[in-house]
């Protein structure tokens, strides 16, 4: 598969002993959903996905993204944009500072402060560069932490259980925005979770890992 996220026999142990085996092509604009409860390896998936696995752990396959091998590159070089349960956002930075940090380097002070009004605009938050991540509602940190990632200009989108925090309803909304979003920029996406809701509304392939 030329375009997308590829894994490619992987298989990770811990301490010599089998954790996870997963085998799968994502093509740009789906979803294909890890479940599984907690302690099974979901993050562990992810974090040798992003090269940031932990030392104790040893992985065996390749991941392939948009055709071409990441598996051994430093992570800031792999182009996959990850979001985690909480939002992450610099406490010490404004709204419009936390964007700027995901931005590609290089283009003049106007043209960068005009992607950040576009990504603000496009998630309903226009205006809000100068705001203090502290004011934000959860919901509008969600989408400041969603666009920053995004502004970073990603191949793939890993989700590790980013709607878990959220209430009901703006679970939902944050949820759907997410996905579409992804969609529209056509990234194949990797999401971890244990709810059965949040894998049904991602509409695609769900592999379920046994502890």
């Amino acid at each position: 598969m030329d375009k997308g996220l590829s894994l490619r026999n992987v298989t990770i142990r811990k301490n010599g002993a089998p954790l996870l085996s997963v085998s799968h092509d994502i093509a740009p604009g789906e979803v294909l959903t890890v479940m599984g409860p907690s302690g099974v390896g979901k993050s562990t998936l992810l974090a040798f996905i992003t090269g940031t696995l932990a030392p104790d752990f040893q992985a065996t396959g390749a991941v392939w993204l948009d055709g071409q091998d990441i598996t051994n590159a430093a992570p800031h070089q792999r182009r996959v944009g990850i979001l985690f349960q909480d939002d992450l956002l610099f406490p010490h930075l404004s709204v419009g500072a936390n964007l700027a940090f995901g931005l590609q380097p290089g283009g003049s002070r106007p043209e960068r402060a005009a992607k950040i009004a576009e990504a603000l605009d496009e998630v309903g938050l226009s205006g809000f560069e100068d705001r203090d991540p502290a004011t934000l509602s959860g919901g509008q940190k969600a989408r400041v932490a969603l666009m920053r990632m995004l502004l970073s200009e990603p191949c793939g989108l890993l989700l590790d259980e980013p709607f878990s925090r959220l209430d009901a309803a703006l679970r939902a909304q944050v949820r759907d925005m997410v996905f579409d979003r992804a969609r529209a920029r056509q990234l194949p996406v990797l999401m971890v979770t244990h709810d059965a809701d949040d894998a049904q509304a991602a509409g695609g392939v769900i592999v379920t890992l046994v502890g």
